[in-house]
């Protein structure tokens, strides 16, 4: 039986030039990647786009990736940005063609019928920390190694994101 090389032994071939060391750590993260894309943005389109931008910036860090981390610690921020950066353009786009921009400048929110609707109305830093909480029950030094953040901000991210979902509710 012959054992997988591992993703350090995986990267370190890539940075060699082995490009079937790069499609392996391709095919090896590809669906995580899209499953955490999806989560975020809810749109099979959206995820896909999301998972070609991520792999994109992976690799062109070849050669030269010195790996401390885990792939998909290295990765997770990389989607995180991309997500936002979705989000932000498509909600500039959304509050112009449906007006939820009020008369003194302010946001409004949307009506919202469902969790999802709630959830996606938050702040991309409070919808991250809210989703990795309790959709992969992450602990909250877990979030905050994950998202590269203090606890202390991982808190009261989860604090401000759940009392705006209070007050909606």
């Amino acid at each position: 039986m012959c054992e997988e090389p591992t993703d350090p032994e995986l990267v370190e071939a890539a940075n060699s030039g082995d490009r079937t060391a790069l499609e392996a750590l391709y095919r090896r993260h590809r669906d995580w990647v899209y499953g955490q894309a999806f989560r975020a943005c809810g749109s099979r389109e959206d995820a896909l786009d999301i998972t070609q931008q991520v792999f994109i910036y992976f690799l062109g860090k070849f050669p030269g990736l010195e790996l401390r981390c885990q792939v998909r610690t290295l990765l997770y921020p990389v989607i995180r940005h991309r997500v936002a950066d979705l989000m932000r353009q498509r909600d500039r786009r959304e509050s112009v063609k449906s007006g939820l921009v009020a008369e003194d400048g302010q946001q409004r929110t949307p009506d919202s019928d469902t969790v999802e609707d709630l959830v996606a109305t938050l702040p991309p830093p409070q919808r991250d920390v809210l989703l990795l909480r309790f959709t992969q029950g992450l602990r909250l030094a877990e979030i905050a190694t994950r998202l590269g953040i203090p606890p202390g901000t991982v808190k009261s991210r989860l604090h401000n994101a759940l009392e705006k979902l209070r007050r909606t509710l």
